[in-house]
């Protein structure tokens, strides 16, 4: 039998993104979606009872956080999609099952829907496909024009205050969003490790280690912070050939 879910996101694109990711899965039924709340509001409350809801967090009349208040006893699984960390305690209040921080990956989605539904053979045991291997941000650099950041591109992320700046092999994009919401991007990229409380980084792209200091492949430098050490010293040993001299 099928898991059914809603979607409520005043984003259309957001709502097909997650439909996309639905018609992957075998296990799930889309019953309807839905971009205005209060529109959802009714219905839902009116309707039967579903596995899954998925839900935005910033939306014009009602808010996710209130919506779900209302709808909340209508769904075994309450899953709020956002761009901003800054909701996910609010959402645990709501008794939220999950928190998809925007964009997720479809492998983080699958993966959210097999830890939330364990018993369900049917769904997948998913790897991160190449067509999802990339996310978007706005450039302040080109008047905050969208442009797609591939993963295996990237070769650091300094936060500096209220943006960041990502270096990739071929530009430097600097964008409005927090260090902390980027870390829970790439949470499922195990190439990436912060080293310093401003820096995450690549470690493929780790070109000379000298005492605490990581010098890139663009050579960019980063002194390795002390919080960090152990974890930059393990994998770097890892990656060292041992000797009968060493």
């Amino acid at each position: 039998m099928k898991l059914t879910c809603i979607v409520i996101d005043d984003d259309i694109h957001a709502v097909n993104g997650i439909k996309s990711y639905i018609n992957n899965l075998a296990n799930i039924h889309l019953i309807n979606s839905y971009t205005d709340p209060l529109q959802a509001l009714n219905e839902i409350t009116a309707g039967d009872h579903v596995d899954i809801v998925f839900i935005d967090v910033d939306m014009p009349m009602i808010s996710g956080l209130e919506l779900s208040k209302a709808i909340r006893h209508k769904t075994d699984k309450l899953i709020f999609t956002t761009s901003h960390s800054k909701y996910a305690y609010e959402a645990f209040e709501m008794n939220a099952s999950a928190y998809l921080l925007k964009p997720y990956t479809f492998a983080r989605f699958a993966e959210t829907i097999n830890r939330l539904f364990p018993l369900s053979p049917s769904l997948p045991n998913v790897s991160i496909k190449q067509e999802d291997d990339y996310f978007f941000v706005r450039n302040k650099n080109e008047k905050n024009s969208l442009i797609k950041v591939r993963y295996t591109d990237i070769i650091a992320i300094e936060s500096l205050q209220n943006y960041v700046r990502i270096f990739t092999l071929n530009e430097t994009i600097v964008s409005y969003i927090a260090l902390s919401e980027i870390k829970i991007i790439l949470k499922d990229y195990q190439n990436f490790a912060q080293a310093h409380r401003s820096f995450i980084i690549a470690k493929n792209y780790i070109e000379k280690v000298e005492g605490n200091t990581l010098k890139m492949i663009n050579d960019l430098t980063i002194n390795i912070g002390n919080n960090y050490r152990e974890s930059i010293q393990d994998y770097i040993k890892e990656k060292t050939i041992k000797t009968n001299r060493s």
